[in-house]
């Protein structure tokens, strides 16, 4: 019987290592096995496309070997290809090569994927010659008809990645994404899923100088080699300087303007549509619930659609619905934009209500931070960004009311001509009304700097006069546009104007006292103009989404903190996330267990008990009592689960799925802690071995070897408190922020009191990631 062909993947940087394999290859082929091994130097490119006799190699193989020890983004995307392909990729890599394992771990997918480590050429050789499972990824054939489009987005963002968002969004397609700034590493499985059900693909690559485009640019490569293997129509935008990869050189469409993206988008959107109608959905197509089953997306950003069908309502949504608070605050994963979406979308239901939902970005006014504020006195500073927030609220009101009515107000007479009038007031020859709110802004943005410029220079410590700061803000006449929204809205029932997003991006250098300008003002801008409209007996709204820790941070010094109605998403209760679990879970099983309580469903798809706990208890008490780590934590074990084809959560899977989140938890904190605290970049990673718990002075010399200034250190210990990274543990109990109601002082004062009692305690989150062991509990002996 003739030997089947595999296909044999591997990088060519290190030459030793490329050898090494040759060898392991040639001495396991000298075998008689079931199959021979084609390593990829073997393929006659020569009058060819370099790609094509490469994806042949790979569709006639029974499963492909690769190697990691160092991300080639060719072999990345033959990865991805193979898996799209509904094949094995068996992935091996050299233990004692460093090569890009730090790279391996930042971008994800890999050890999500499992691989096999070899010390030696012939410990390679042993393996190939052992029995390899080609039992592939589950892969669904079912299209979301909700989301047809998903798109890798890196973390750092600029106008290029803008446009590619906002025409999309012109293009009115829904998509999900997978946002580096936000995720951090990238799942395998949860990658399959999004790429298998979406009908087009767009991935924009980025020049590999800019920090975290090496990382975006291997993920981009999967998603590629993915869409190709699932013959999903996919759009590889780049920039023109960039050297496209050999795999995919023909398929890249270069860009040098923004004009250059909304082109391409434009020409790609009817392939996406066309992709649609001529794909029938075939239902699911799993054998198991589990397989079948979707509880929605960590991120509320990429959900938006279905979120309406499991929100869990909490008392702070329904003080935010009624108008009493104009703040929310809470951490990252606690769900602000969940929050965000359900809140727009219950308020605009009633279409007298005018909703202006807006999605600033930290890195849109960066710009503006470095080309103007940093040169202003502090005056100036606070009277300019004030009188930017108030201009930009304005004109977002009159935008929305302009394009709620754009057909009504034609045979509606008591609008017609307030409409008009309006319109001719906002709609100038040079200022730009295209795209979607992240353009405006950037096209202010930079319309305000060149002016500025132009007028000033980079004088330090400028002062202002007011005169000064309309003939730089204000294209339009403020005090009629303000007149005319005014009279429109004696028309309309309530105004609504929610902000979110605006702290995502900073900082990485920490936060400024020019941050807690642009967020004061923002919010003083926005109760100026309530104020107003309120005096015209106009039901108006203005609240800001913002994290708390940020908020915390930057209002403390303020004369007016803890005056803010706030509503504050901080999650102290295990019984509601797990609610919030089960309607998600509820709804993914289309509603056949809405009946039945969380214990019930449960155990439809997880084993009851963990190590002694009752799982679901196990799983939240790791989750830091936020939203978006169940969800990370549950889709990480479901996958693990449904990659070997079990039908329900084992004890395996719950092993696999808690070091992967670990692993992304431990670097999201470390981000999450080094935006506020500088200083401390890295310091999670001190933790490394550390003891379960530790002793004052024992943590004290963590923070030593970790380079943190002895003055700092006391706000650092606060830090690693305010996370919940750090508890202290009393007698048997240990005590979490979030299991004292969020209030740090308690943890403080307990650990002072109980001096001799009190240690510190690692999250048990953190510990598979840091190697941390637990530490057996004695049970006295009764003499």
């Amino acid at each position: 019987m003739a030997r089947k062909q595999v296909f044999v993947a591997y990088p060519s940087r290190d030459s030793a290592l490329a050898a090494g394999i040759f060898e392991a290859i040639s001495k396991a082929n000298a075998k008689p096995l079931p199959v021979i091994y084609e390593p990829w130097i073997f393929n006659d490119v020569a009058g060819g496309t370099l790609i094509s006799p490469i994806l042949e190699k790979i569709d006639d193989s029974p499963f492909v070997v690769a190697d990691i020890s160092y991300l080639n983004l060719n072999v990345v995307y033959e990865i991805g290809f193979t898996i799209g392909r509904n094949k094995r990729t068996f992935l091996v890599r050299h233990k004692l090569t460093e090569g890009d394992k730090q790279l391996v771990k930042a971008v994800g997918i890999f050890d999500t994927l499992g691989y096999h480590e070899y010390e030696t050429y012939d410990d390679l050789k042993d393996r190939l010659c052992a029995h390899i499972e080609t039992t592939p990824l589950h892969v669904s054939k079912e299209l979301d008809r909700k989301f047809p489009v998903y798109i890798v987005e890196p973390s750092y963002r600029d106008e290029s990645i803008t446009t590619t968002i906002s025409r999309i969004k012109k293009a009115r397609y829904p998509y999900r994404s997978f946002n580096g700034d936000d995720d951090l590493r990238m799942s395998a499985s949860d990658t399959v899923r999004q790429v298998s059900a979406a009908s087009g693909i767009v991935l924009p690559f980025q020049d590999p100088a800019i920090d975290g485009a090496v990382a975006h640019n291997i993920r981009c490569m999967f998603v590629a080699g993915l869409s190709e293997g699932m013959s999903k129509p996919t759009l590889l935008l780049c920039p023109s300087t960039f050297e496209a990869p050999l795999d995919v050189k023909d398929q890249i469409v270069p860009f040098r303007t923004p004009q250059d993206i909304a082109d391409a988008i434009a020409d790609f959107c009817p392939l996406i549509a066309e992709y649609a109608s001529k794909t029938e959905p075939s239902g699911i197509d799993t054998q198991t619930l589990l397989e079948a089953i979707s509880i929605g997306d960590p991120r509320a950003e990429n959900e938006m659609p279905t979120l309406g069908l499991y929100y869990l309502k909490t008392d702070q949504f329904e003080r935010t619905v009624r108008g009493n608070a104009n703040l929310v605050v809470g951490r990252k994963g606690s769900g602000k934009t969940a929050m965000f979406i359900q809140v727009r979308d219950k308020i605009r239901a009633d279409k007298r209500n005018i909703v202006v939902d807006l999605k600033p970005e930290g890195y849109q006014l960066i710009k503006l931070k470095e080309e103007i504020l940093t040169y202003l006195s502090s005056g100036a500073r606070q009277h300019l960004i004030t009188a930017f927030w108030e201009y930009l609220i304005l004109l977002e009101v009159a935008y929305k009311i302009l394009e709620k009515d754009s057909n009504t107000y034609r045979h509606n007479h008591s609008l017609h001509d307030m409409y008009v009038e309006l319109r001719n007031t906002y709609e100038l020859s040079d200022f730009t009304t295209e795209g979607d709110f992240s353009e405006r802004l950037l096209k202010i943005s930079e319309g305000l700097i060149q002016k500025y410029k132009s007028n000033f220079g980079e004088v330090d410590a400028q002062r202002l006069t007011a005169a000064q700061v309309t003939e730089l803000l204000y294209k339009h006449d403020l005090k009629k546009l303000r007149t005319l929204i005014s009279r429109y809205l004696e028309q309309k029932k309530s105004v609504w104007v929610l902000f979110d997003n605006l702290d995502k991006g900073w900082s990485t250098h920490g936060v400024d006292v020019i941050d807690a300008i642009v967020l004061r003002c923002l919010v003083d801008a926005g109760r100026k103009i309530e104020r107003e409209m309120k005096r015209d007996e106009h039901d108006f709204h203005c609240i800001v989404f913002v994290r708390n820790d940020v908020y915390d941070t930057l209002m403390r010094n303020s004369a007016d903190y803890g005056k803010e109605s706030r509503a504050a998403l901080d999650w102290s209760d295990p019984d509601m996330l797990r609610e919030m679990l089960r309607l998600r879970l509820v709804n993914g099983m289309k509603g056949k267990l809405d009946k039945y309580d969380f214990n019930t469903v449960w155990r439809e798809l997880c084993m009851s008990h963990y190590l002694g706990e009752e799982t679901s208890t196990y799983l939240i008490d790791r989750s830091l009592m936020r939203p978006r780590n169940v969800l990370k934590i549950f889709n990480h074990c479901r996958g693990f689960a449904t990659n070997f084809g079990r039908q329900k959560i084992s004890e395996q899977d719950i092993d696999k799925g808690l070091t992967a989140y670990s692993h992304d938890l431990l670097e999201e904190l470390d981000r999450e802690l080094s935006d506020v605290f500088p200083d401390a970049k890295d310091l999670l990673y001190y933790f490394l071995d550390a003891p379960e718990v530790m002793s004052g002075d024992h943590l004290e010399g963590i923070l030593r070897e970790a380079n943190i200034d002895e003055a700092d250190r006391e706000k650092v210990v606060d830090f690693l408190l305010y996370y919940g990274i750090l508890g202290t543990r009393l007698g048997d109990t240990d005590h979490f922020i979030y299991s004292v109601n969020y209030d740090l002082k308690v943890l403080k004062i307990r650990a002072l009191r109980h001096t001799d009692a009190a240690d510190y305690v690692v999250n048990p989150a953190f510990w598979p990631a840091l190697g941390i062991k637990a530490v057996p509990q004695t049970i006295p002996i009764d003499s």
